[in-house]
């Protein structure tokens, strides 16, 4: 037993010996052998990258995730067309709503990718040199995983450029990854931009027929957020009369505006400031985006570029959350600080009721409640002129002819009847910021798109598709405008003022959203109650003394 110990010792020592004068040569050759097989599949890479690009020229890869239908074209990696899954694009419509698409008619796309410094002067864009491949041309989000990832290669001269597309499960903040590996002999400086293309206009067959040109002008713009300014934004019409506008930033964000939809890069917060610009392309296409500067990248080194990119609705919480301010592009006007409370509020009603509807009804009995003692001082106001009629009527009688004297005994009433004329006219006025508040919160909130009431009404953001609700309301501020008169003594002309302006109205709010008339019939119901009552009050007192 001894002497097979002592051959196995004898051996595992030899072994040992040759393992060890052979190392540097077994080590050297595992190295050149990855070295060569890394080398090969470069090469085989870009062959491949090369005839790929030929075969698929026409053909962009399409991504299926829960929230989107998007496609995207290899050439570059350019989003060309998105559809959101959670939102038809009409009324009653089969189709889901395009955000991005790109026709001969109509632009609207998003590009990215690498920027190559040549020289340290400028800056020059090769997207269209990117002919990148994927292992699949057809990408779908399983409903057992959270994030789907699709890698894009593209190599040249010895450089290989991954640019990865992560969609996360409910989410439509995408991130882009770059990771470029210098496999080359020589350093190289690169950077990355974000940029998305829109025409200036639309043409009406893109638009809702409900939605005409006129709100498409007055929503499309172009915002941009910095670490100086929180949120500006620019026109179209401005921009196509501008040249281009540059802005240096540490971080921030670039969005291209629409009513309830947006686009908008994030822009990363990187070692070297950054670069915003928006520009007027050809054919009246409106170019915003952003470039990196650019870092330098050794021989053998590898390089990562992140950046993030929102394409859909305009949800406030989600919004606000992904960068400062970004919520912000729900444009609420000068009344934000206002509208954004009461959405809230509404978004609260509606998560107890589950109808936006009756969310707006409960709203507008709570605002009314809060503003009763302003109310009630209008309505008070108004009851003590209609009462007072006939001793205003005996004082012009007697003192008619002697305008001085008139308005000396007229002021002498009010003062002591305790009646300010101008009170009437101060609940009045305070309570407009509450409604126009209101009715930017209605027509500017993704929720309330398409979202229905009940009976005819489908969608409480559009007009009342048969006028029955700017009916009801002018048939309530007729109510309204006889009680307030009941004692006037009024001419033919006041008379027809009684009729004239009921009408106006409803003619005003015939295109209005159906929920802010909603919102004007229960506040007019409401008024009219409480001057009943009060009007009762005043009229015993009144008599009683």
């Amino acid at each position: 037993m001894n002497s097979k110990n002592n051959i196995i010792i004898i051996i595992f020592c030899l072994c040992s010996v040759i393992i060890l004068n052979n190392y540097q040569k077994i080590y050297s050759y595992i190295k050149n052998d990855t070295k060569s097989i890394i080398n090969k599949n470069i090469i085989n890479i870009e062959n491949k990258s090369q005839k790929i690009s030929n075969i698929i020229a026409n053909n962009n890869i399409l991504v299926k995730t829960n929230k989107f239908l998007l496609q995207i074209n290899p050439d570059g990696g350019t989003i060309e067309k998105v559809q959101l899954l959670d939102y038809l694009d009409k009324l009653n419509s089969k189709k889901f709503f395009t955000l991005l698409r790109k026709n001969s008619d109509f632009i609207y796309q998003i590009k990215s990718g690498i920027i190559q410094k040549n020289n340290f002067k400028k800056n020059q864009f090769f997207n269209k040199n990117f002919k990148f491949f994927s292992k699949s041309y057809n990408f779908n989000l399983k409903k057992n995983k959270n994030i789907l990832k699709i890698p894009l290669f593209f190599i040249k001269k010895n450089i290989l450029y991954i640019k990865i597309f992560s969609f996360t499960k409910d989410n439509y903040l995408i991130n882009i990854n770059y990771q470029i590996y210098n496999k080359s002999k020589k350093p190289i400086y690169l950077g990355i931009f974000g940029q998305i293309d829109k025409s200036s206009y639309t043409p009406k067959k893109y638009l809702d027929k409900k939605q005409n040109n006129i709100s498409t002008k007055i929503f499309n713009n172009v915002a941009v957020s910095t670490e100086n300014n929180k949120f500006k934004k620019y026109k179209f019409s401005n921009i196509l009369k501008n040249k281009v506008i540059n802005i240096s930033v540490n971080y921030g964000w670039i969005a291209m505006l629409q009513k309830y939809f947006t686009s908008a890069w994030i822009i990363p917060k990187l070692p070297q400031k950054s670069n915003i610009y928006i520009t007027k392309l050809f054919n009246n296409i409106i170019s915003i985006g952003f470039k990196s500067a650019n870092y330098l990248i050794l021989p053998g080194e590898k390089y990562n570029f992140t950046s993030k990119l929102w394409i859909g609705p305009k949800i406030q919480e989600k919004m606000s959350k992904i960068a400062p301010f970004l919520d912000l592009t729900i444009d609420y006007g000068f009344w934000s600080f206002l509208s954004k409370p009461l959405f809230k509020l509404l978004n609260l009603l509606f998560n107890l009721i589950g109808n936006w509807g009756f969310s707006i009804i409960i709203i507008t009995l709570i605002i009314r409640v809060l503003t009763y003692p302003l109310s009630k001082q209008q309505y008070i106001a108004i009851a003590k002129m209609n009462f007072l009629q006939p001793k205003i009527k005996k004082i012009k009688k007697t003192f008619g002819h002697n305008k001085e004297k008139f308005t000396k005994e007229i002021i002498s009433l009010y003062k002591k009847e305790n009646l300010n004329p101008l009170s009437g006219f101060i609940p009045f006025i305070i309570q407009m910021p509450i409604f126009l508040s209101l009715y930017y919160t209605l027509t500017n909130s993704i929720e309330l798109r398409h979202a229905s009431f009940i009976f005819w009404i489908k969608d409480l953001s559009s007009q009342d598709p048969y006028y029955i609700l700017p009916i009801i309301m002018s048939i309530t501020m007729l109510i309204i405008q006889k009680i307030s008169q009941s004692n006037f003594n009024k001419d033919s002309i006041q008379e027809k003022f009684t009729y004239i302006i009921p009408i106006i109205f409803s003619l005003f709010f015939l295109w209005l959203p159906s929920g802010l008339v909603l919102y004007y019939i229960i506040n007019n119901i409401i008024t009219i109650l409480q001057q009943k009552w009060i009007f009762y009050k005043i009229q015993n007192e009144y008599y009683s003394t």
